[in-house]
């Protein structure tokens, strides 16, 4: 006994007749006939009685045919899932993002993503961006977005945004009016900074160091979300993030544009060596309709 056989028994106790099940599986009606013969030889009981060129079931064949819909539908479970893993991979995806996205971009891309994949489970962590790397190069995450100063070794890796640098600044503080906050408006302010790993910072730094401009460092921090809560409670200002800052403005924070430019720079990165599945294509190319690349 097969499964071929199975199928064979199945389509014709489901279709009635041997030629509309050999329509359906797409083969001849002989090949129907000997796969129902075969199968009563290997079960040891006859299936059908043949009457003037016409099948039907024994009643042995009813019982047997009531055992074989449980296991056949099974079996069409096995091939569907198949099918889905062919097309769209293990049903799931794992996405890892800098915190600076992780409040904006990420899910508005999540969102679109689902409506389109409403079965695929979604894993998603905000992390730093080394550990987004670390993730990704491992193979344990799909996806990930990455601020540009991580080492690029081991992980596939495409541009994927570019934001320029605004200050934020405390309600109330002298240059909430400024239409333009210049390096030498900073000198001697108390400065929420980021980690002095971050590219960010040291472009800044290069400026500030040109120009003899010295602000006052109270806090340094790996993430444009920490230095707009403490911008929001008046420690300081500090540069960040635009899209990091959206949830904060008007509610005791303003953000003004700085000059000389100076640049966010993420990247897109996936596992080394590994064609993405539907599914992460799917998401990469969603993700991507919200990628920025500011002047």
């Amino acid at each position: 006994m097969n499964i071929r056989q199975i199928e064979v028994f199945y389509a014709v106790m489901t279709n009635g007749t041997a030629s509309r099940a050999a329509e359906v599986l797409r083969i001849s009606q002989p090949a129907v006939s000997k796969a129902i013969q075969e199968l009563e030889r290997d079960i040891g009981f006859a299936l059908f009685r043949r009457e003037k060129g016409r099948m039907f079931p024994t009643s042995e064949g009813q019982m047997f045919f009531r055992e074989v819909e449980g296991s056949f539908s099974g079996l069409v479970h096995l091939k569907s899932a198949a099918a889905r893993i062919r097309d769209f991979g293990s049903g799931e995806i794992r996405v890892a993002s800098l915190s600076a996205l992780s409040t904006n971009v990420l899910p508005r891309a999540l969102s679109g993503f689902q409506k389109k994949h409403p079965n695929v489970a979604i894993t998603f962590q905000a992390q730093m961006s080394s550990v987004v790397k670390d993730l990704v190069a491992s193979g344990q995450f799909d996806v990930g977005l990455a601020a540009d100063e991580i080492d690029i070794a081991g992980v596939d890796v495409r541009p994927f945004a570019r934001y320029r640098v605004s200050i934020a600044v405390p309600s109330g503080h002298r240059l909430e009016s400024a239409d333009v906050i210049r390096p030498q408006d900073i000198d001697g302010e108390a400065f929420i900074a980021l980690s002095p790993e971050d590219t960010t910072r040291r472009s800044a730094e290069t400026i500030f160091f040109n120009e003899n401009i010295k602000p006052k460092m109270v806090l340094e921090t790996p993430y444009s979300t920490t230095i707009c809560a403490m911008v929001q409670a008046g420690m300081g200002i500090g540069m960040v993030n635009p899209m990091t800052a959206e949830p904060y403005v008007g509610r005791g924070l303003s953000l003004r544009p700085f000059e000389p430019a100076v640049y966010f720079r993420t990247l897109l990165l996936l596992p080394p060596n590994r064609q993405p599945s539907r599914i992460v294509s799917d998401f990469v190319e969603e993700v991507m309709r919200h990628s920025v690349f500011q002047d």
